[in-house]
């Protein structure tokens, strides 16, 4: 026989193997994973997000304006209601009240002076004066009185007598001016002016104490410094916030629940908070509050469900973003499958259950369920039943199972 021919027959046995193979896997069952029907306490709970914000809280203002100098807190820290929590420059206020102090001394010194009647010199001088005019009055009068008793035995002239007449009147009148410039040294003008002196004085001192004691800011209640982003040489004007403090005891975290879950949602459901900042943590609380309306928030229409956590370490910080978890039901010994393994065909709703190496179509119901697991019924605690597959399931088909 020719070489052709050889070459022809191996050919169409080769397509004639090709064909039997495929058509014999074709027929071979398919691989199909298992899983089985257990029984568990199955909790149904609604994940979302939220954001932590104080139950109770302060806030602490500068009341005037001036560079940060001093910076005694940290965020995160404890503080008491009174403790400094930033001090401004106050060198101008403390100037201020020095010159104040000093306008102060001088004046009361005057008027201690005031109320003596005048400067001591000055009084020394006239009350000298007043001394030596009334010896020169005395001997005066004394001759003026021998005279006339002269004139009177035509022993002295009428002129002798009148001029030392003249004399005395002199002396009087000059004693006249002494008294009357003692008299004016302190007048009633005088001491009202000093005391508005003294008044505007201590007006200023206050005020540059007042200055000197915003310069200090301080916490307006105890709690935890939540808020505080001050550098220090900041500038601060009036009414600019410098921190935020808070009791963090127990937060109430904001949590947005969309709007098709919260139906499930009611007061008193437990709620565990995570930070992804702090791995592993776990905080507990309850729904305190359900939402009266729906708002947007950002692509999702949500209600803003107020939960109550205990944070005994104050570490769960206002304005965090959190995830929650509000646990709304749960379910003691109930059958659950995997979420994947429902089917629907049609208008029911069921799985595939292996028996023997075939699986046939089991009608059920769903219960409650979680991220992963739904509760049913219609079924059998250790059934085993149908994982996801490519190749589509009908019932009554052959399968080679895969054990769970």
């Amino acid at each position: 026989m020719k070489p052709r021919y050889w070459l022809a027959i191996l050919f169409v046995a080769a397509i004639g193997a090709v064909v039997w193979f495929v058509v014999n896997w074709k027929n071979q069952p398919p691989d199909v994973s298992f899983t089985k029907v257990t029984r568990e306490t199955i909790v149904s709970s609604v994940p979302t997000n939220g954001k932590v914000e104080p139950v109770e809280w302060a806030t602490a203002r500068a009341e005037r304006s001036g560079a940060v100098t001093k910076l005694l807190v940290r965020r995160g820290q404890r503080v008491a209601e009174g403790d400094i929590l930033v001090e401004l420059d106050s060198a101008e206020a403390q100037a201020e009240l020095s010159s104040a102090n000093a306008r102060i001394a001088q004046i009361r010194s005057d008027m201690e002076v005031l109320s003596h009647g005048g400067r001591s010199s000055d009084l020394t001088d006239i009350s000298s004066s007043l001394e030596k005019f009334r010896l020169e009055l005395d001997t005066a009068q004394k001759e003026h009185d021998t005279l006339v008793r002269l004139q009177a035995k035509q022993a002295a002239t009428p002129f002798e007598v009148t001029s030392t007449q003249q004399r005395i009147d002199s002396i009087k009148l000059q004693m006249k001016a002494l008294n009357d410039r003692r008299a004016s040294l302190v007048g009633e003008t005088d001491r009202s002016s000093a005391q508005a002196r003294l008044e505007d004085a201590q007006a200023s001192a206050k005020l540059a104490q007042a200055r000197i004691s915003m310069s200090i800011i301080r916490a307006p209640i105890s709690g935890t410094v939540y808020q505080f982003d001050l550098k220090p040489g900041a500038f601060l004007n009036p009414g600019d916030t410098v921190a935020a403090i808070g009791r963090l005891e127990q937060v109430n975290v904001t949590v947005y629940v969309d709007e098709p879950d919260l139906g499930r949602v009611k007061k008193g459901m437990p709620v565990t908070i995570t930070w992804d900042a702090m791995p592993g943590r776990r905080w507990m609380g309850a729904v305190d509050k359900t939402p009266t309306q729906i708002v947007s928030n950002g692509t999702r229409q949500v209600g803003e469900v107020i939960c109550l956590i205990a944070n005994p370490d104050s570490d769960l910080l206002p304005g965090t973003n959190v995830n929650a978890e509000i646990k709304s039901e749960a379910v003691e010994n109930a059958l659950t499958i995997p979420k994947e393994t429902i089917r629907r065909e049609g208008s029911q709703t069921g799985v595939f259950v292996l028996q023997g190496d075939h699986v046939a179509w089991r009608k059920i119901s769903t219960g409650i369920n979680n991220t992963t697991r739904t509760q049913v019924t219609g079924l059998n605690d250790g059934d085993l039943i149908a994982l996801p597959t490519e190749k589509p399931l009908k019932d009554g088909m052959q399968v080679k199972p895969i054990a769970p």
